[in-house]
């Protein structure tokens, strides 16, 4: 087995998940760049960090999953850290009940709950040998009640859940945690009627005066993967917002 540490970063060819890539890169981590649709941008991303591959999957396919990881042990040789940034949203007022139909909820948890599900899955017996470690992005949305629509609020707070629960089922071999992020400057709010409304208004109330960035949730998540004594926990990242009640 190669000695050199490795890590899986679903979701990473932008925003989020693409900052987390590049700063565990930054450690010397080798990272498998993944993405369902956006290839080119994976692509160009795994050629700018050293030793990174990209490799394409959804996983919200229980057999995408599987590969993924297979892929990634075989390609790479190990894995000692499972990122969990592979998400999807629908901006559903909360009152307009009938927008958020069976469909939403359906495709919202295939990709934020059950994608999580089965890649966590496929990738404990590698991380059991390498004593690793998962971290998953969720939201503030998942620990109060905001957030783009109430469907991917519900999500992320089965995804916190699901959190607590793995870390006390895989310990003491897989350590689990969470980021739960505020409002993240990123190219999901491209386009999103009132967006740079709700980025100033978090400006002007959180206790930090800003809105986050993605670096702010990938130096958590680095920080996190390398916590040796925490397991279970989810860590808002909001510049203080869940302070204001």
């Amino acid at each position: 087995m190669s000695e050199q540490r490795v890590a899986l970063v679903t979701g990473s060819s932008s925003g989020i998940g693409a900052a987390v890539a590049r700063r565990l890169a930054e450690a010397g981590i080798r990272v498998v760049v993944n993405s369902a649709r956006s290839v080119e941008a994976g692509e160009r991303l795994a050629a700018e960090l050293p030793g990174a591959v990209y490799l394409r999957a959804d996983v919200s396919d229980e057999t995408q999953a599987k590969e993924l990881v297979e892929r990634t042990v075989e390609r790479l040789g190990r894995l000692d850290i499972l990122v969990n940034c592979a998400g999807t949203t629908r901006f559903i007022p909360h009152d307009d009940l009938e927008a958020a139909s069976p469909d939403v909820w359906r495709h919202l948890y295939d990709v934020n709950v059950i994608g999580v599900w089965q890649t966590v899955t496929a990738a404990v017996p590698h991380l059991r040998k390498t004593r690793g470690s998962v971290v998953t992005i969720s939201s503030q949305a998942g620990v109060r009640p905001g957030g783009s629509s109430i469907p991917y609020a519900v999500s992320k707070a089965a995804v916190n859940h699901m959190t607590k629960l793995l870390a006390k089922t895989l310990g003491p071999d897989v350590r689990v945690n969470a980021v739960a992020p505020g409002l993240i400057d990123t190219p999901w709010f491209d386009g999103v009627d009132g967006a740079d409304v709700a980025k100033a208004h978090v400006a002007g109330v959180v206790p930090l005066r800003r809105v986050g960035r993605p670096e702010d949730i990938a130096e958590a998540v680095f920080d996190l993967a390398h916590a040796s004594y925490v397991t279970g926990e989810v860590l808002l990242v909001d510049g203080g917002g869940h302070l204001l009640g």
